[in-house]
């Protein structure tokens, strides 16, 4: 069965490139866009396409429109939201050096929460997912899909459903780094280690050491990725 593909709509490919020219730095934070009918030239659209392009920048913070004033782009680190944060991990070409690190300082913070209140709410299916996470095969696009499966499971069993919302925000970005994260044999045995202390927490009804595992692993891992980056680089 042939599978047609959606074309993109004028509006949204108009706003992607906007997107991606303020995160290049093409239109710097606080500078003003240019007059209308100039930007639908460069961007090759109508003005009633670049204006609906506008309004949804505008709607995520990525940019203020000021009625018979220039159009000026938001602070977006400071004034933006979590739609921002998502539409940056889905340009992962333009992703700032620092977002990442920053990201898995974030997954340090609330990986442990919502890990613990997994295994309060439900800990024989945590028993049982941590069971069938025991032996893996050892290839990266393995660990990436069930690591992702994992961390995805225990937000929707520690029953707070923006934990899962913030997760899946950044699912792109979650597998293009995955891969090469677990490229690393280390970060392989890393996380093989991670499942099986945590596993024997949960055996031990231990939520308050399985937390702490948690903790430890995620700020762990921060030190492995910049490893992985830094071969990357050479």
């Amino acid at each position: 069965m042939v599978t047609w593909e959606t074309p993109v709509k004028p509006a949204e490919l108009a706003e992607t490139r906007l997107v991606e020219a303020i995160l290049d730095g093409s239109f710097p934070v606080n500078s003003n866009l240019p007059p209308e009918r100039e930007l639908a030239e460069k961007l090759g659209v109508t003005r009633p396409t670049l204006r609906e392009a506008l309004q949804r920048l505008s709607r995520d913070g990525w940019i203020e429109i000021r009625h018979g004033r220039s159009t000026r782009v938001r602070n977006y680190w400071q004034e933006g939201n979590l739609l921002i944060l998502s539409a940056i991990a889905r340009h992962t070409e333009t992703l700032p050096a620092d977002f990442i690190p920053n990201l898995l300082h974030i997954r340090q913070l609330l990986a442990p929460e919502y890990t613990r209140l997994a295994i309060l709410n439900s800990p024989a299916e945590v028993l049982r997912l941590l069971q069938s996470m025991q032996s893996l095969p050892d290839t990266a696009a393995d660990f990436t899909q069930v690591d992702l499966s994992f961390h995805n499971r225990m937000t929707i069993l520690s029953n707070n459903p923006v934990f899962t919302l913030i997760l899946n925000g950044f699912g792109e970005l979650y597998q293009s780094m995955g891969l090469l994260y677990f490229s690393l044999s280390q970060a392989r045995d890393h996380s093989r280690s991670f499942y099986k202390k945590l596993l024997s927490s949960v055996m031990a009804n231990d939520v308050y050491q399985a937390e702490e595992v948690t903790r430890r692993v995620m700020a762990e891992s921060i030190d492995i990725w910049r490893l992985t980056t830094f071969k990357e680089a050479q």
